[in-house]
């Protein structure tokens, strides 16, 4: 049992029935070997910001499809049935762009917010740095520029074969000029709990038990890689109770967790194991 996961709403309870993969990684494209200035040297020395963005750009197409040659190619899509049984989950697309100060969503065409955040892959610049930032001006044409990329997988891609994709397509498409290094840092394997399982249903009825409805299940976009490690090692399941929300601001200033949902979460786990037990001794 890991209780790192979140539910739909207070009101709707939900069961995180799987979870992405990743691949986190650092690149840096090196031009000349200090920071030259722009007015002398402009126009006439690659400029390694310049590289890198157009670089990290053409990681997708105007399709948002991701460009690296093999990405999808063990990707295991969702069949007709399983996207309209995933499309029944409640969303309010409208709520959703409020929470976020946004007009519009992004994102892979052909697929459903809800898709685009917990089935498909993803390849996502989480910091981009190089040159001047301080206050004022300093008109360089920089040394070095680096960025942080994460890429979000699902069954069955295997981080590190995609992380050696990653590597080699970045380093092919680098023009002349540059120099590019690929840093791996970390990543795991994405998981998926069986709905039929004894801890599925024992958590289900735990669940139903405290919030008085049956939970819904649920994929999450986010990466927890020490679950496929234990199935790997163990060769068990784990079962994903989470009682956070969206709300919560995970990742941003001011995350926080509700002291709601922290007793909440104190007065289910315990029918979870009563279930499970009962269910395990006449299973």
């Amino acid at each position: 049992l890991i209780s790192d996961t979140g539910m739909i709403a207070n009101d709707i309870p939900s069961i995180t029935t799987g979870l992405r993969g990743l691949s986190y990684v650092e690149v840096e494209v090196t031009g000349p070997n200090r920071d030259l200035h722009s007015g002398l040297y402009g126009g006439a020395v690659a400029n390694p910001i310049n590289i890198l963005a157009k670089m990290v750009a053409s990681l997708h197409d105007e399709n948002n499809h991701i460009t690296i040659p093999g990405f999808y190619d063990k990707v295991v899509d969702l069949t007709a049935e399983e996207r309209a049984a995933m499309a029944k989950a409640p969303f309010n697309l409208e709520a959703y762009k409020e929470a976020l100060d946004i007009e519009e969503v992004y994102g892979e065409t052909s697929y459903s917010t809800n898709e685009r955040n917990s089935i498909r892959p993803t390849l996502d610049v989480n910091g981009i740095w190089g040159g001047y930032t301080g206050e004022g001006a300093k008109t360089v044409i920089p040394s070095k520029a680096s960025a942080k990329i994460s890429m979000r997988l699902v069954p069955d891609q295997d981080w590190h074969e995609i992380t050696d994709l990653f590597t080699n397509h970045f380093k092919k498409i680098a023009p002349a000029g540059v120099r590019v290094k690929v840093t791996p840092h970390h990543g795991g394997e994405s998981y998926v709990t069986p709905i039929d399982s004894i801890g599925y249903q024992a958590a289900s009825k735990a669940y139903e038990t405290t919030f008085g409805k049956v939970p819904v299940p649920k994929r999450n976009g986010g990466s927890i890689p020490i679950v496929a490690l234990f199935e790997k090692e163990l060769g068990t399941k784990s079962i994903l109770m989470g009682f956070g929300l969206d709300s919560n601001a995970i990742h941003s200033p001011n995350e926080h967790f509700g002291v709601w949902n922290f007793l909440k979460g104190i007065e289910t786990i315990p029918y979870f194991y009563k279930y499970y037990s009962e269910m395990s001794r006449k299973g």
